[in-house]
């Protein structure tokens, strides 16, 4: 049965509340970065450390106390069924590499699934001392203030966020820079994938694209952008199973222009099989 307004209402508070609590114990690990020891997972700037694992175990136990029936899909520990048809989907620390690295740009990401998709999403930056709230139906707020995708800028006078990681050809990636830069649209960079995409729905990036992440990277701020009025692509397939899909969100007026530019869906975005 999908969740009334007021259990969506209801729902984003506790959000808020986990996710706050779960900002505190990362920013103490951060603090103390120096002392964690660290893992790579596929590659060197793909990492992990006990700050990810212990922050999941949190955000875990909280929403599962208050909600037992829900699925619960973490980065670090796969995938829990359950019977309500929701499932949680969370990166602990999105950012993993500037986290550790003592930059600002990471943060904690809870998303609500239903069966439409992204339904509500939690971003948290601890150093930046900022929660972004929202989802389907509810609008977006940043620290309780109203925010929506930007109506000042379009992917001519604004900026777009970009991502990238081993996962993508480095090829079809350096044509994709060269396209943009063709069409004249000016390319940032800062760190999470989740944040990024949070600045869309806040505003302050015209839209955000990245050729492969996955569900746990993108669920949460997929919900804020569609609550402030953006446009997402669809989630891939096999997303709960980890594959990896394009990702992609903006203002609506700019999503087919920035779709046609990227084209996440060719096949020449995978890397060879011996790369």
């Amino acid at each position: 049965m999908p969740l009334s307004t007021h259990e969506q209402s209801d729902r984003l508070t506790v959000m808020g509340e986990v996710a706050r609590e779960a900002g505190a114990l990362a920013l103490d690990y951060f603090h103390s970065r120096d002392s964690l020891q660290i893992e790579t997972k596929r590659a060197l700037t793909d990492m992990v450390s006990i700050a990810d694992r212990e922050v999941e175990e949190l955000i875990r136990a909280r929403l599962l106390a208050r909600f037992p029936d829900d699925a619960f899909l973490g980065e670090e520990y796969g995938l829990r069924d359950g019977r309500s048809g929701l499932t949680w989907v969370v990166d602990p620390i999105d950012g993993t590499a500037p986290f550790l690295n003592g930059l600002p740009g990471w943060c904690v990401s809870i998303g609500l699934m239903d069966a439409q998709g992204p339904l509500l999403g939690a971003i948290h930056a601890p150093v930046l001392d900022e929660m972004f709230l929202g989802g389907r139906g509810q609008g977006m707020a940043v620290n309780g203030k109203p925010a929506q995708i930007t109506r000042r800028f379009d992917l001519s006078t604004g900026l777009l966020g970009i991502g990238s990681n081993d996962q993508a050809a480095p090829d079809r990636l350096a044509r994709l820079h060269r396209d943009l830069s063709a069409e004249g649209i000016a390319q940032v960079r800062y760190g999470s994938g989740a944040l990024m995409l949070a600045f869309v729905a806040a505003g302050r990036l015209v839209g955000y694209c990245e050729p492969r992440m996955s569900l746990w990277d993108c669920c949460a701020a997929y919900a804020l952008i569609e609550g402030a009025g953006g446009r997402v692509a669809a989630i891939g397939a096999d997303a709960f199973q980890g594959w990896k899909f394009g990702v992609l969100g903006s203002t609506r007026d700019d999503y087919d222009r920035l779709a046609a530019l990227t084209r996440f869906e060719a096949p020449d975005w995978d890397p060879a099989p011996d790369t």
